[in-house]
């Protein structure tokens, strides 16, 4: 492939700094590479005096291969790596690290439990908390701030604080460090070393930057440090793709760039050759709503191909039928499965589109972590419901619901070999009050052993009096009740199509089995329609995109409420629409567990000229 008028220009920019501005699949990993040929052959530069770096060891691992297929063994000598990785080298060579002084992932999570344990922190699900808690200290170190001034995402400020000083006593008594110290140890290493650096900056004189926009304020600092004194940084990235603020990427030092070096050159890849005419022109409507972003022409390099379809259901299982109908369709036509993703705002909202794959037996893989609705707490609770109404005597499933919501049943009242109605009857025999409620319990049980599950589900909820139950769940606990009412709803809602309760349960074992089986197979080699979050699908491509869910609330996420998180939530959008090369699908839903909700705004952004 030849290379375009801009490419050309940054890959011959001579020395200090320069920023490349690289639009969605306008050949940035070319200019990189091309741009390191020029270096060496053209400027003799010695192939040792060249830093490359990513953010991935993917990324790494496909610039090399590039470099080798370019330039054959005269690029072998280039270092390729990612920050932890070339920061890891440093510290190994100044301190002797090595793996035994990494903190490896599980041994961080012992350290985390430790020293979480004995606190009274209500915890839903405890993978989650934990993830949590590890990304805030992340977000502390990687931004240099004061734990006293951080607000964390997973819990209590003062539980915060306890937890993460807890941890770095613990982990600094071990002698270890985390994956985020690397960057925190590297940077005082060079600040207070200056023989240290100097030395450093010697061995690279020319550093190059993929994917500059999701850069944190640390590795900045460090790269600033390293790039002195002949300042010879070459940074490519877009600022519109700017989509992990939350890992504590700052989008603003793109800006920042600017300032630190107002003599730099900018350039503009602003050629789509990815995308058709059509997808390009989309994107960019939605786009330019976007004030905090650099002024760009960006044009397609193809012809305009098949319009944008933007696609109306009822609900979000309409939509995973119609999204399933259309894979099938794409695949008579000759389209391999692995040509097509589906995107999502969050691995949750796969949930209807996996269960209609799994039933008509479309093979699909996932890479994310996608939790079984049927193991929250709340769907285990109704099916003790249902097992019970059954006729299934099962103690556990007894004891699990007795009190959900509250009728004052205790334990004791159990006799072992009796019936459970008869013991509890027997043991309140002096109660009448007692006695009407364990009536109305067995009253409630047979009433549920004749409904449809949808209908069960919502006696157990609404007659019953389960969500009362959940309302002071939450208020005990320190939940969000909405996020409760939203799983209960859409437990509900999953429950329509089936018209018995053995309907029901054969379906979430086929379902939860499908899940299990998925993630024995992670890591192979799997086959199937790609099923992703739009940050997993940051640097994919693909024939055909459906990106599913563009209702308020969801794109952009309830929980954008600054203007700066919906300029994030609208780059998240752009990068979902720019995955694909041929076809796009937008797909909205008119209700979503039973409530009505509009499209999102991006979906009327696109729609403004029509």
């Amino acid at each position: 492939m030849g290379m375009d008028r801009a490419q050309k220009r940054a890959v011959a920019h001579g020395a200090g700094p320069c920023q490349v501005l690289a639009g969605p699949g306008s050949g940035k990993t070319l200019t990189i590479v091309n741009r390191i040929k020029y270096l060496i052959e053209e400027k003799q530069v010695r192939p040792e005096e060249i830093l490359v770096i990513t953010f991935t060891r993917f990324a790494a691992k496909e610039m090399r291969s590039r470099l080798s297929g370019l330039m054959g063994k005269r690029a072998a000598a280039v270092t390729v790596g990612t920050f932890h990785g070339i920061y890891y080298g440093i510290l190994r060579w100044a301190y002797r690290f090595g793996p035994q002084n990494i903190l490896s992932e599980e041994e961080k999570y012992q350290l985390l439990r430790s020293a979480a344990a004995g606190k009274e922190i209500p915890v839903e699900d405890e993978e989650d908390f934990f993830r949590a808690i590890a990304e805030d200290i992340g977000k502390i170190k990687n931004s240099r701030m004061d734990v006293e001034k951080f607000a964390p995402s997973g819990c209590g400020r003062e539980v915060f604080r306890e937890i993460y000083r807890e941890y770095e006593e613990k982990r600094k008594a071990a002698r270890k460090i985390d994956f985020d110290d690397m960057l925190t140890v590297c940077y005082n290493l060079l600040e207070s070393r200056p023989d240290v650096l100097a030395l450093w900056q010697r061995k690279f004189k020319y550093i190059l930057i993929d994917e500059f926009q999701d850069i944190n304020r640390i590795q900045y600092d460090v790269i600033r440090m390293l790039a002195l004194p002949e300042d010879n940084l070459f940074v490519v990235g877009d600022d519109d793709q700017a989509i992990y603020g939350f890992r504590g990427a700052d989008a603003g030092l793109m800006f920042r760039f600017r300032e630190d070096y107002p003599g730099a050159e900018q350039i503009l890849l602003g050629t789509n050759y990815r995308s058709t005419g059509n997808i390009v022109k989309n994107s960019l409507k939605v786009i330019r709503h976007n004030e905090k972003r650099f002024s760009k022409e960006l044009n397609a390099g193809r012809k305009d191909g098949a319009c944008l379809h933007v696609q109306e259901t009822a609900d979000t299982s309409e939509e995973a039928r119609y999204v399933t109908e259309e894979i099938i369709r794409l695949a008579d036509s000759g389209i391999p499965l692995e040509e097509t993703a589906v995107l999502f705002r969050t691995h949750t909202d796969a949930r209807p589109l996996t269960e209609e794959l799994v039933k008509r037996r479309i093979p699909y893989q996932m890479k994310e972590h996608l939790p079984n609705l049927y193991d929250h707490f709340i769907a285990r609770d109704i099916r003790a419901y249902f097992r019970l109404a059954m006729g299934r005597e099962d103690r556990r499933d007894f004891l699990r619901v007795m009190n959900r919501p509250k009728r004052y049943l205790g334990r004791d009242c159990l006799t072992e070999g009796e019936p459970f109605f008869e013991a509890a009857r027997t043991f309140y025999c002096d109660k009448n009050w007692m006695l009407d409620r364990i009536d109305q319990f067995e009253w409630d049980l047979k009433m549920l052993s004749c409904m449809a599950p949808y209908a069960a589900v919502q006696y157990i909820r609404k007659r019953i009096g389960y969500d009362d139950f959940l309302k002071d769940y939450a208020y005990i606990h320190k939940l969000e009740l909405s996020v409760l009412r939203e799983v209960a709803a859409e437990i509900t809602e999953a429950a329509k199509p089936f018209s018995s309760i053995e309907e029901w349960f054969g379906h979430v074992e086929e379902y939860s089995e499908a899940l299990r089986k998925k993630e024995r197979e992670k890591g192979e080699d799997e086959k199937g329609v790609r099923l992703m979050t739009l940050h997993g699908s940051k640097g994919l491509e693909f024939h055909t995109v459906y990106l599913v869910g563009a209702n308020e609330g969801n794109m952009p996420y309830k929980r954008a409420e600054s203007e700066q998180e919906t300029e994030e939530e609208r780059r998240l959008f752009y990068v979902g629409m720019t995955r694909a090369k041929e076809m796009l699908r937008i797909c909205y839903v008119r209700t979503k567990n039973g409530k009505e909700v509009s499209p999102s705004r991006f979906v009327e952004e696109l729609l403004e000229d029509i």
